[in-house]
């Protein structure tokens, strides 16, 4: 039987949703945005992707979102309101990242859940969960990361890295299922 001293789950945005072959960050469920048309505050206001993936909007109505990049979203909005108010800009920008969150659970000082602001290492994820309690088994750490239905299971050697042995990144956040 293996004995997980820290169990790393990773809550990603989904990397095949919309068009996998444009690259940036994708919109997720939790995320807050502000959709803007130029010179129209009743049509400016800010929005979150529900857990279904959409987004309400006058004008454009139910508009899905999950998985969209900003700028297809924007292109999306745009084609929808230029239908009743033509000629005019439409802006989306996000306002909160609230999608991309790593689970650090046992063993650790203070375990929960945290909202990545960028990419993130497994140091940098044990940090914020306050370290290691003088309990956890430091070779037993795996990061699991989840990608749609796909579930990936990844050893992480703390004694390794915390003793300058083997520096690789293992980077915990979206986009990185293959650094190693």
């Amino acid at each position: 039987m293996i004995f997980w001293a820290v169990v790393f789950g990773l809550l990603v945005q989904p990397l095949q949703a919309g068009n996998s072959s444009t690259p940036g960050f994708r919109l997720a469920p939790g995320d807050v945005l502000l959709v803007s048309v130029w010179k129209d505050q009743e049509l400016t206001r800010e929005v979150m992707v529900r857990p279904d993936g959409k987004i309400s909007f006058p004008l454009a109505g139910e508009v899905q979102t999950d998985g969209q990049t900003i700028a297809q979203l924007q292109e999306e909005m745009s084609k929808r309101i230029q239908v009743y108010v033509p000629d005019t800009p439409v802006t989306v920008m996000l306002q909160q990242l609230q999608s991309t969150k790593v689970f650090v659970v046992v063993k650790v000082a203070q375990p929960g859940m945290f909202v990545m602001q960028s990419r993130m290492t497994v140091l940098q994820a044990l940090s914020l969960a306050g370290g290691l309690t003088r309990f956890a088994d430091k070779d037993g750490i795996h990061v699991i990361r989840k990608d749609g239905t796909k579930q990936t299971a990844i050893s992480f050697d703390y004694g390794d890295v915390s003793d300058a042995d083997d520096l690789l990144p293992c980077l915990v956040g979206p986009n990185y299922l293959t650094d190693f």
